[in-house]
């Protein structure tokens, strides 16, 4: 017997299986990624405090070199660490879910461009038609978080440096673009940069895990939505998002 010929009852209890063992699933999934990226850091730690003990002991004994390598070494083991953070926000991106709110979209653009380490060096522009959307708050600000500051890295060394973030309503989504006036992406790569662990820059000139836009990626995706890059005078990233605007009494 085929499965147009099972009872409805039949189906519905092999749905329901099905949707249990894939919540498991990602129930594990979940803490395995907490597990491994707090289980990893420890040892890492160690490593750290390691070199400046030794840095201590040694003290004037060290010379230049040896004092460069250990900042070194300190610097690979802070990356280690974004890098398993960001692992860790990747794997909570789109499991959670959080209940809609009022969200004033220009209000937290301003909020997130303030909190970022070099949001000050920017010339923040935002367009006129920011809505105020019903929705989860805390992913779509961590979408904001991580273009914005993937601008602030890239454009770094712009004078001035200038951000601007618009607007625009479709049908079911609005369409929010992220510009910067940086040395922008060439087309070989606007794939690539959605991939974990990816960038474009060493990381010996631009610190970061490679995990933002893959992050980005997922949880705008995982919305219905969609994100993409174009590039010329700088890069623009463009992604949509579902348009649940609140009413204006």
């Amino acid at each position: 017997m085929d499965d147009t010929q099972k009872p409805k009852e039949a189906l519905l209890a092999e749905v329901l299986a099905l949707r249990e063992a894939l919540r498991r699933n990602n129930a594990e999934l979940e803490q395995f990624a907490y597990v491994a990226s707090h289980d990893l850091k420890a040892p890492l730690r160690g490593i750290a405090n390691l070199s400046h003990w030794l840095e201590e002991d040694l003290g004037p004994r060290l010379g230049e070199e040896s004092r460069r390598q250990l900042e070194l070494l300190r610097g690979r083991v802070h990356r280690m660490e974004a890098m398993l953070d960001g692992l860790l926000d990747y794997s909570r991106a789109g499991r959670a879910t959080h209940a809609p709110e009022p969200v004033d979209v220009g209000a937290l653009i301003h909020t997130v461009m303030a909190r970022l380490p070099e949001g000050d060096t920017a010339r923040l522009e935002v367009g006129p038609g920011m809505p105020t959307l019903l929705t989860e708050h805390l992913p779509l600000q961590q979408v904001f978080m991580n273009l914005l500051s993937n601008a602030l890295k890239h454009a770094r060394g712009e004078h001035p440096l200038r951000v601007r973030v618009e607007a625009k309503a479709a049908q079911d989504f609005h369409h929010f673009s992220v510009a910067d006036n940086g040395p922008g992406i060439a087309p070989a790569y606007h794939e690539k940069i959605f991939a974990p662990f990816q960038t474009l820059v060493a990381r010996d000139k631009v610190e970061g895990s490679g995990m933002g836009l893959c992050v980005v990626k997922k949880l705008v995706e995982g919305r219905g939505g969609r994100v993409w890059v174009e590039s010329s005078g700088g890069a623009t990233f463009h992604f949509t998002w579902p348009r649940h605007e609140v009413e204006r009494s």
